[in-house]
């Protein structure tokens, strides 16, 4: 944790204590008083006035546990109280919309989803997105405080403008201005992979790597990158665009023009053809086909591709840990065994820091609501 620093004000001590203190319920849950002195790096005085004047306002309440060990009077624990912050999350795909509300210690208290196969406009899906959390809030009887969006494609964080989400037909849409509008709210707007990424080293994963990659395949390739701790979000916020990598410049256009991009060759459409379905089958149907399969060996040339890109993200970022989140989830535990094995060999890096893991997330297909309702937090944990 890093501490103020000297000659801060009392006042900003304490906010930055109490935001700490709430950080650490969020992610990792219920502890006692004494626990949580001793991981923040505070007196126990601070701690119970921190604790009381939470309890004090319902952020957070102090329980006997369930499971009782040794003699004696047993330590309270403080939990965080769901409803004292509530979000709303919304994770924007190619083919559908999920929504959740979540609260204080990532709690989803409802959810709601829809397809997308009429209709991507996004005066459209912004109607809807509305029209779902006015519902929502009625039924949870819950009032949210702020709302994260992942979407796929490039966002500029500052503002939520999406500058181009190609899979979706959108190109200059002001998404977190436009939703503030209606929505009244604070929005936070993210590239759905970084906040995969988010999601895997807060919840998931990755919550003991400092230095980790996502990977997420959904019609596209994206990726997020945590480095020493922190997301990596590039000159203006984008960043993460890894399917768009060319490896194979004698390969397929892809829709972005270039020909050869990573995602031709490790995509939805391109696990379809391999599976010998349709470039567009459903999403049901393709892992359906991946959980039956017989005989793996039919991913082989697939599976190297996806190797080959996954030992050039690791040469150059030299993460400890590949996660790999969505559709990726679904693939026979061999044949990313066979990936894993095959970038240790293909990547110095790999080899140098005695080889990167590479495993697949088991929060699947919802990581990125995770990401969202995290990014949707970061700023209501300051204000609490």
């Amino acid at each position: 944790m890093t501490g103020p620093t000297s000659g801060t004000r009392p006042d900003e001590i304490r906010r930055h204590n109490r935001t700490a203190l709430l950080r650490r319920l969020h992610i990792d849950g219920p502890s006692t008083r004494a626990s949580l002195a001793a991981e923040l790096g505070l007196n126990r005085s601070t701690i119970k006035a921190l604790v009381d004047g939470l309890a004090e306002a319902g952020v957070v309440a102090e329980r006997v546990p369930a499971l009782r060990s040794g003699a004696g009077r047993p330590s309270l624990l403080v939990l965080p109280q769901p409803n004292a912050a509530v979000v709303i999350a919304i994770d924007v795909r190619v083919e559908h919309v999920a929504m959740g509300f979540v609260g204080l210690g990532g709690e989803i208290l409802g959810r709601d989803s829809w397809n997308l196969h009429r209709t991507r406009d996004p005066g459209e899906v912004i109607t809807h997105i509305v029209e779902s959390a006015r519902l929502m809030a009625d039924d949870l009887d819950a009032t949210a405080v702020g709302v994260g969006v992942s979407v796929p494609g490039v966002v500029r964080r500052a503002d939520g403008h999406v500058h181009e989400a190609p899979n979706l037909h959108w190109t200059g849409v002001a998404l977190g201005k436009r939703l503030e509008a209606v929505l009244k709210l604070p929005v936070q707007v993210g590239n759905d992979a970084e906040l995969g990424a988010l999601a895997e080293h807060v919840r998931g994963a990755a919550r003991e790597s400092s230095d980790m990659v996502y990977i997420s395949a959904d019609v596209g390739v994206g990726g997020g990158v945590i480095l020493s701790g922190q997301p990596l979000r590039g000159s203006g916020g984008y960043v993460g665009e890894l399917g768009h990598m060319v490896v194979n410049p004698a390969g397929r256009r892809c829709y972005c023009g270039c020909d050869g991009c990573w995602e031709t060759e490790v995509g939805e459409p391109a696990l379809c053809r391999a599976l010998g379905l349709p470039d567009d089958a459903p999403r049901g149907a393709v892992v359906a086909a991946l959980r039956a399969l017989d005989d793996p060996s039919v991913l082989d040339e697939f599976a190297g591709w996806l190797a080959l890109g996954l030992a050039n993200i690791v040469n150059i970022l030299g993460p400890e840990l590949v996660v790999l989140g969505d559709l990726y989830t679904a693939l026979p535990a061999s044949v990313v065994d066979a990936v894993s094995s095959a970038v240790q060999v293909r990547s110095l890096v790999s080899r140098a820091v005695g080889g990167t893991q590479v495993v697949t997330s088991p929060l699947g297909r919802d990581a990125k609501l995770i990401g969202a309702a995290e990014l949707a937090f970061e700023p209501v944990l300051d204000a609490i």
